[in-house]
């Protein structure tokens, strides 16, 4: 689960609009919390403080959407049903973005462009010098885009450009950047994990039901987004793409489950008095 209430917040309207929800209302936001145990006023003022950040919008009175600067990353987080569409075939190149001569007074764009390397899975290699294994499709051209498309306007970027040649002892340091064990039992354990919430599901009561799958859900889609789509031989492909395919299964039910859950606060609402 998101460690802060705003978080939480962005995180259930994320996943309302996933569901075709354009926006949620303030009493099912308050409804969705108190499955964390958040109480109602540290939700108004988690939603008062994204919309004074400029996360959320307010399309109507008393709801809540993401907004025009929240949509670069919630455009990111959506990709991750996509993964296995966005990796060609890697053949020993790297993918790099050197910021040794960018500035680093900005805190709040540094912090947005270290967030941004660990999606798009740069890892550092030198002081300064991120790569990646260049076998994501588009190459580095889409590469930096989506680095642009991530960062706070005006953000220096770095150079990012495509590395060859690396000495054997280098190329093994490079790939050496990433835990692939973690990685590979992370894939074994994560589909263990959501097949068997899966099989247990239907005997679960609905406000369980729609608190775990969405603590189960995040955490999986989390590790998705910021997978560094490595190529075999770095990792277990197969394992991947099968804990994709499970996760992908687990989000169609946990979407089932919070349609059930919204629609019961929903008909909770109190109807407005008909004028006499």
């Amino acid at each position: 689960m998101p460690a802060d209430p705003r978080s939480l917040v962005l995180s259930l309207i994320l996943g309302a609009e996933a569901r075709g929800d354009a926006a949620l209302g303030v009493r099912e936001l308050i409804a969705a919390c108190a499955l964390f145990e958040l109480p109602e006023n540290n939700v108004r003022v988690a939603l008062a403080r994204a919309v004074a950040a400029g996360q959320l919008a307010t399309p109507r009175r008393g709801a809540y959407a993401l907004s025009a600067q929240a949509r670069p990353l919630a455009d990111e987080v959506g990709r991750w049903r996509s993964l296995e569409d966005q990796i060609v075939e890697w053949r020993g190149d790297w993918l790099a973005v050197h910021v040794g001569a960018t500035g680093r007074s900005d805190r709040p764009a540094l912090r947005a462009r270290e967030r941004a390397f660990g999606i798009l899975g740069l890892a550092e290699f030198e002081r300064g010098l991120h790569l990646r294994p260049d076998n994501l499709a588009g190459g580095v051209a889409s590469l930096r885009e989506r680095l642009a498309h991530l960062v706070p306007q005006g953000t220096e970027l770095g150079t990012v450009f495509v590395l060859g040649g690396l000495a054997a002892a280098d190329a093994q340091r490079a790939a050496a950047l990433w835990d692939a064990a973690a990685l590979d039992a992370h894939y074994r354990d994560g589909t263990a994990r959501l097949s068997a919430w899966l099989e247990n599901a239907r005997a679960l009561p609905l406000e369980r039901a729609a608190r775990e799958s969405f603590e189960l859900g995040h955490a999986a889609i989390r590790s998705l987004v910021f997978d560094p789509l490595l190529p075999a031989p770095l990792v277990d492909a197969a394992a991947r793409s099968r804990f994709i395919k499970t996760v992908a299964r687990f989000d169609d039910a946990g979407k089932a489950v919070w349609q059930r859950f919204l629609k019961r606060v929903r008909a909770a609402a109190p109807q407005p008095a008909l004028a006499s």
